[in-house]
């Protein structure tokens, strides 16, 4: 049986037997298939033929500390962008796993639900979120009132698609009884139909909140699902789900790495599998990751999660070298769908004012009260 025998990798298991994974049913089975899928099709992405052809490893990838502490001279389409903020009274958000070039004329760079509440505080007219498309969606639930644009919407991500919302209905319709922590990587449907909304760095807090009389199920995540239930001692069913990117981070390659760098901490995200978090000196949310990177007397890193992240890195903590954590097949690991945003699809999106995302009003305020709970548990 396919579920089970994914189970024993450890690629897609469960925390305990009540897991939806555990579950015969068709529609986890489904859903297991598809995560089993997306893992599959990313790595065949990655594998080029020369490198099926030599088993020599990826040369590692490693980012000196900054020599300049002047910033980099801005390109045409830069300044363009600049001017065209302006003009908009835009506000730019850049998640951390955008390319540099986005970053460099961002407003903020950061995480998620970070980064539009940080919208939410300015007096911009309107929103241009160079993310994925749930985060597109969670900057409008927090800013009704403003347009919020995403460079490219086909910017999707496999977490979130992992859990389509018509299956959560249908999964707590069946067992109504559940309590719904959502980690933020949803859809504003799921949302909707969760009880709570959690971030990777808050999700132990979240959890811990929750009644003790109340079984959890946690989506869509499954690898941070089982960290979380690690850390709490808190049991509870998983979601099948998972980020295609981090998922391809494996102990061999990490291991690997570490040989060549033996002094460097390993800081991974919880996204990742078991098998890399055991590893880890620091398991963490990229926003901890700076704290942790800036605290530590280490002088390199070896950084576990979407190569973006260390731009970022870079450019707050410059005195300091980043390696980034290499995948069996290459030496970085870069997610496709974050990737489609790129600078001139950016100025394209300020200049003409699309595409937005459109949401009702119905599931907007549905899908905010979730997260309105996550923030009151928060304090």
């Amino acid at each position: 049986m396919l579920a089970a025998n994914v189970s024993r990798r450890g690629s897609f298991a469960s925390t305990n037997a009540d897991s939806p994974v555990a579950d015969g049913s068709p529609l986890v089975c489904g859903i297991t298939h598809f995560a089993l899928f997306i893992r599959l099709f990313a790595s065949f992405n990655q594998v080029q033929m020369s490198t099926l052809a030599s088993p020599t490893p990826p040369e590692t990838m490693v980012f000196p500390p900054e020599q300049s502490k002047d910033p980099p001279a801005l390109t045409d389409i830069q300044r363009e962008i600049l001017e065209l903020k302006e003009t908009r009274n835009a506000v730019i958000l850049a998640h951390n796993y955008q390319v540099e070039a986005i970053q460099q004329v961002a407003d903020f760079v950061g995480d998620s639900l970070g980064l539009s509440y940080k919208a939410a505080e300015t007096n911009a007219d309107c929103i241009v979120f160079c993310g994925v498309h749930f985060m597109a969606e969670t900057a409008k639930i927090v800013n009704p009132e403003k347009p919020v644009y995403l460079p490219d919407l086909d910017a999707g991500c496999s977490l979130s698609d992992s859990c389509p919302a018509g299956k959560l209905a249908a999964y707590k319709a069946e067992n109504p009884d559940l309590y719904v922590v959502a980690y933020i990587n949803c859809s504003a449907e799921v949302k909707a139909l969760s009880d709570v909304i959690c971030t990777s760095g808050n999700a132990v807090k979240i959890v811990e909140k929750v009644p003790t009389d109340r079984r959890i199920l946690f989506v869509p995540d499954q690898n941070l699902g089982q960290w979380v239930s690690q850390q709490t001692g808190r049991n509870m069913q998983l979601w099948p789900g998972s980020c295609y990117a981090h998922v391809l981070f494996t102990q061999q390659a990490i291991e690997r790495v570490r040989l060549e760098y033996p002094e460097a901490p390993v800081v991974a995200h919880p996204e990742c599998v078991q098998s890399v978090r055991d590893m880890a000196d620091e398991v963490c949310s990229t926003e901890k990751m700076i704290h942790f990177c800036s605290n530590n007397p280490a002088e390199a890193f070896i950084i576990v999660t979407e190569t973006g992240m260390i731009h970022r890195l870079q450019r707050e903590i410059p005195e300091k070298t980043f390696i980034a954590g290499p995948t069996d097949f290459c030496a970085c690991n870069e997610c496709r769908f974050m990737k489609r945003n790129t600078i001139s699809k950016l100025r394209d999106t300020l200049r003409d004012q699309k595409p937005e995302i459109i949401m009702e009003e119905e599931l907007r305020v549905q899908a905010e009260a979730p997260i309105q709970r996550m923030l009151e548990w928060s304090h």
